[in-house]
């Protein structure tokens, strides 16, 4: 059989091309199942562990100093979805104008969810 060069190097470049394509989506793929950055959630309760409806939640990343807040709910929990894992943050919560005690959490350490609780004596 007679094979034309031109022929077989665009059927081999195709081949080529399929294969790529198919490596890519694999990567894309594996991405998208991995966990993007960390949650951060708890509760904010007083000194006998009931929650605090309505204390509110802040977190700061220690290089920007950029902060999120977060209203807990009802039941006093609170979470904070994707923060970065290269980056340290304190979080701490305020109740009719009491503090909890500030807490930190590492980019050192390698939880994808960490739980918090944070307590504000309320007397």
């Amino acid at each position: 059989m007679n094979h034309n060069p031109s022929v077989v190097r665009a059927v081999a470049l195709s081949c080529l091309a399929v294969i790529a394509l198919c490596a890519v989506f694999a990567l894309a793929a594996d991405k998208k199942e991995k966990t993007v950055g960390r949650l951060l959630f708890g509760k904010v309760l007083d000194s006998q562990d009931s929650p605090l409806p309505d204390a509110v939640v802040y977190v700061t990343n220690t290089r920007t100093r950029a902060v999120k807040t977060y209203i807990v709910s009802s039941d006093g929990t609170y979470r904070f979805p994707a923060l970065s894992t290269a980056v340290d943050y304190e979080v701490y919560a305020q109740y009719q104008g009491r503090k909890s005690d500030t807490k930190s959490v590492s980019q050192f350490d390698d939880r994808s969810q960490v739980y918090l609780d944070l307590h504000i004596n309320t007397r």
